[in-house]
């Protein structure tokens, strides 16, 4: 039986930054993923900010995982549109699937064993580990498979309660009429408590659509009524048929309390590290799974604090994100906002939302104003 130091369930963004983490610090570590190929049935947008792409293992990625977006096209409920940016400030849409299976080799390249189409089935306590049938024996067991985490609901962690649900179509060979852009939908139609968005990929066009998952009568989102109503702004043909799908479950409840107990602790999605309002999850999810796997190697190899304590202090609250998640979710209006549009207000709320508090500037004239 093979004894490891870290055992991490899920290769996405979180988990992979956990176990680069802690392989780097010498930790001997293994990976199991459900999937038998890391870049099939994905669950994420894959748009990465600039921060994750400057500061995070991300920007090793090769070239052509990525494409650059320097602006935003906010629409109103009546598809008004306002173009925002900021100096030096720029998005990363990515080809998902390749990026993911550049971080599973990535993870080989560094010593981690990798169990491709190995799905998380239980974990024993055995003495001061954790046995999990197969795969052996490991001193911290990270739970990094999503809003539905398998470890959490095993070993009786909180996960996740608040959510959205996105659904995004993929047209390969697509392309925008202002590519540059991250196009953004807002409207209690389609998307109540979230929005719609399309974006150009390095292998053509993504269009996506979310909204506030309610407990009871849990409502779909209509992203074929959306697709009707915007198809003429961004040259979709009426005859385009979407090459893959992606549908989940985004948190947006904040994080969950605790992570982590007795040499368990959850990362990302499992742990609801994703923005409130924004949804953006890649590089709070990355920061937070490399955080844990510094912190178990602290603990590991210099005695550090054990990062059953040490990681919840690190993690972002998202406080102020929480307040205006919960604003929007009672006072979203679209008169309201039709109303704003251009307003001041709305271009500092646009500036800390999608630009982290850099100066954004107005250019051109309103465009699609239709009834």
């Amino acid at each position: 039986m093979t004894d490891y130091d870290v055992i991490v369930v899920g290769a996405s963004f979180a988990g992979a930054a956990c176990a680069l983490a802690a392989a780097r610090a010498g930790l001997r570590v293994a990976v199991l993923e459900r999937k038998r190929d890391p870049g099939a049935k994905l669950h994420t947008t894959g748009i990465v900010v600039k921060e994750a792409a400057e500061r995070t293992w991300l920007g090793r990625a090769p070239a052509h995982c990525f494409r650059r977006v320097e602006q935003v096209r906010l629409y109103s409920p009546a598809l008004r549109s306002l173009r925002l940016d900021a100096p030096g400030y720029y998005f990363l849409t990515t080809d998902t699937p390749a990026l993911m299976r550049w971080l599973v080799d990535e993870l080989v390249r560094h010593g981690v064993t990798v169990h491709l189409g190995t799905p998380f089935v239980q974990a024993m306590r055995d003495g001061d580990r954790w046995r999990i049938p197969g795969i052996g024996r490991t001193r911290y067991l990270v739970g990094a498979d999503g809003a539905k985490s398998r470890v959490a609901a095993w070993l009786g962690l909180p996960g996740p309660r608040d959510f959205l649900y996105g659904i995004e179509y993929e047209f390969d060979g697509l392309t925008l009429p202002e590519p540059g852009a991250l196009h953004c939908f807002v409207g209690k139609r389609f998307a109540p408590g979230y929005l719609g968005w399309a974006a150009q990929t390095p292998t053509g066009v993504q269009m996506g659509l979310a909204l506030r998952r309610r407990r009871r009568g849990p409502r779909t989102p209509d992203i074929e009524g959306f697709l009707a109503r915007v198809r003429h702004l961004l040259d979709v043909p009426d005859d385009a048929v979407p090459a893959s799908t992606r549908a989940g479950l985004i948190p947006c409840g904040g994080p969950v309390l605790p992570l982590g107990r007795d040499g368990v602790l959850l990362a990302g999605d499992a742990a609801g590290v994703v923005s409130p309002v924004t949804a953006g999850g890649i590089h709070s999810a990355w920061e937070h799974g490399e955080t844990i796997g510094t912190a178990i190697a602290a603990h590991l190899r210099e005695g550090g604090p054990a990062p059953e304590r040490s990681v919840p202090r690190a993690t972002p609250r998202f406080r102020a994100k929480r307040a205006l998640r919960w604003l929007f979710d009672r006072c979203q209006s679209d008169r309201l906002f039709e109303w704003m549009l251009y307003s001041r207000p709305l271009r500092w709320a646009a500036q800390r939302l999608y630009f982290h508090r850099r100066r954004q500037r107005q250019g051109g004239a309103p465009v699609g104003a239709l009834d």
